[in-house]
């Protein structure tokens, strides 16, 4: 007996010695930075602050780089200005979290595509499209939050016509060699008035009104070299009274 106790002490010695411990499966480093989250959707400690409602220093017309003319509001909004030309960020992005509200006219003028039509464009290329979809059918690849022609939304998220909307996109980048062959697809997820409508969708390629997307670096909009691959962030002027606010972005 007195030996069988030696051997049962031993094996439970050498059976705790082998089992696995929680210590083995923790991760201490890197320790995550810390970020200060912003209070009603305002932007976060470390977000680049697009549009403030102050000025648009930060944008410029998308055609000629010259001062963009849109209107500012007293609510601290920003309106487009029709045929004034659409606009862009004045610096490049790469793979990012986006928070853009925005809000169609209260008065309803037209009708599918011809209602509060705009568009939040990522590096000139590939548009989440902006549009009163509230009780105004169009093409479903054509509606507020659709990935332009490329993907319809899960649900229609919209508020009343004139009420604010708000967009949250993270955007992750395509990838080109050397020779401006694309390797990886980027991706687009859209959550539209806190509810997801866009689920890492993959880039099929640009948007394009007619025709296929393109996939070829050298044959996108904004690239003209290595040296001058304009890769900004586009509001685009459809003509219609499309409002804008508290846009910020965070850098991925």
């Amino acid at each position: 007996m007195k030996h069988f106790l030696t051997l049962f002490f031993i094996g439970s010695i050498l059976f705790a010695q082998d089992r696995p411990k929680p210590e083995e499966t923790e991760v201490w480093e890197p320790e995550p930075r810390v970020v200060a989250p912003g209070i009603y959707n305002g932007p976060p400690s470390d977000a680049v602050v697009l549009f403030d409602g102050t000025d648009l220093s930060k944008w410029r017309n998308a055609a000629n780089h010259e001062a963009a003319e849109w209107t500012i509001n007293k609510d601290g909004s920003m309106t487009v200005k029709p045929r004034s030309g659409s606009i862009e960020t004045t610096e490049d992005h790469g793979s990012i979290q986006l928070h853009v509200e925005w809000k169609s006219p209260t008065v309803i003028k037209g009708e599918g595509q011809g209602r509060g039509n705009s568009g939040i464009i990522f590096q000139r290329r590939y548009e989440v499209q902006v549009l009163d979809s509230y009780n105004n059918r169009t093409y479903s690849n054509g509606q507020a939050t659709s990935i332009y022609k490329q993907h319809i939304p899960l649900v229609n998220a919209m508020r009343p016509t004139g009420e604010w909307q708000t967009y949250d996109i993270v955007f992750t980048e395509p990838k080109f060699d050397a020779d401006g062959n694309k390797i990886t697809s980027g991706r687009f997820t859209v959550f539209h008035n806190g509810i997801i409508v866009q689920n890492s969708v993959e880039i099929l390629g640009t948007t394009e009104y007619i025709g296929a997307p393109k996939n070829k670096r050298d044959d996108m909009p904004g690239y003209e070299d290595q040296k001058h691959n304009h890769r900004t962030l586009m509001l685009q002027d459809h003509g219609d009274l499309v409002s804008y606010r508290n846009i910020w972005m965070r850098k991925l």
